[in-house]
């Protein structure tokens, strides 16, 4: 079965070599595509990268012309699964990684994706990184907390070990699986836009301290120029998106998608008009949310009586790039 069109992004074979490790990127225009047909082209090539073979010698081993591999990687043509397995053989392909990509073969076409976790929530979200790092905007909304991308280290801590289903000695592995997604914001040519609920401000997760921190992690995260954070206030009543939590996001050379993580599973949304759907929803919540100088007004105040509610005796010093000319009674407290 041919995954034509389902190739991850804009990777190609430079024109004059076959070798999968020397690529490069070329912008085309935007084409249908599959988060499944994505992973598994990535993966195929990651495979090869990780042999240290040249594709020439892939191809000798697997009994393939070398045209025919350039082909394959270029999504031009598909494989048996005996063809694909014996391929990941002779790349040495760790078993975990082999049988996941021989699973996604059959289905690279199909648009939509429910991913359930075997007994736990895992770690880190391998189709939720790989499609983030390929994004050009990223939008989030949750109903009740912080999204990872906001969540300041204790912030995180506390959310992790509050959950009956990560046991302890996951929680390090769950902190840095985070800090890979919240380290992409880095980039200058993703676009963030969070949209966060009053009520979530006030929730002191990780206890009074950690609860300080963060708001002035949200301070910190404002002033990136690709980050906008739109609270949509409680005075509101009922908005749009009482439905819950989803993060949508789009791409420069294919269709967007919509994540929604559940406790026993992940749902990717690829369809148009169901994406479509959460569009609507963050139109709504873009109309109902506080501007951009209103929400930073909010997380300010919000910081001021913190200070306020924990006494004298206690300062805290909001961060420089914002404590120019901003009147915040905490930071003057003794």
């Amino acid at each position: 079965m041919s995954w034509s069109g389902l190739c991850w992004g804009s990777w190609l074979i430079v024109p004059g070599t076959t070798d999968p490790s020397y690529s490069k990127e070329f912008p085309m225009p935007q084409r249908s595509s599959t988060a499944r047909g994505r992973e598994f082209g990535e993966g195929v090539r990651a495979a090869i990268r990780a042999s240290g073979m040249p594709a020439r010698r892939v191809a000798e081993l697997v009994g393939w012309q070398e045209a025919k591999l350039s082909d394959f990687l270029n999504g031009k043509i598909g494989c048996t699964e005996t063809e694909l397995a014996l391929l990941l053989g002779v790349c040495r392909t760790p078993v975990e990684e082999r049988d996941h990509l021989l699973d996604l073969r059959p289905a690279t076409h199909v648009k939509g994706w429910w991913q359930k976790h075997a007994s736990r929530p895992p770690a880190r979200l391998r189709t939720l990184v790989e499609n983030v790092q390929a994004a050009k905007t990223l939008t989030t909304w949750n109903p009740h907390g912080l999204p990872v991308y906001l969540q300041a280290p204790d912030y995180r801590r506390a959310a992790i070990e509050a959950s009956p289903n990560v046991p302890d000695a996951e929680t390090d592995l769950h902190l840095k699986a985070g800090r890979e997604l919240q380290d992409m914001l880095s980039r200058r040519d993703l676009q963030c836009v969070f949209y966060i609920h009053e009520q979530t401000l006030h929730l002191p997760v990780g206890g009074h301290d950690a609860h300080v921190g963060q708001m002035h992690h949200l301070l910190l995260a404002v002033v990136r120029t690709n980050a906008t954070i739109r609270i949509v206030p409680t005075s509101i009543g009922a908005h749009a998106g009482l439905s819950g939590a989803f993060t949508r996001l789009t791409f420069p050379t294919y269709e967007p998608l919509v994540f929604l993580e559940q406790e026993g599973s992940v749902l990717i949304e690829e369809q148009s008009e169901t994406v479509e759907l959460y569009q609507e929803i963050v139109r709504s919540l873009a109309s109902a949310s506080l501007n951009e100088e209103e929400s930073k007004s909010v997380l300010l105040r919000v910081c001021e009586q913190l200070a306020v509610l924990h006494g004298p005796g206690h300062s805290y010093t909001l961060p420089g790039a914002l404590a120019v000319g901003v009147p915040f009674l905490g930071s003057h407290r003794s």
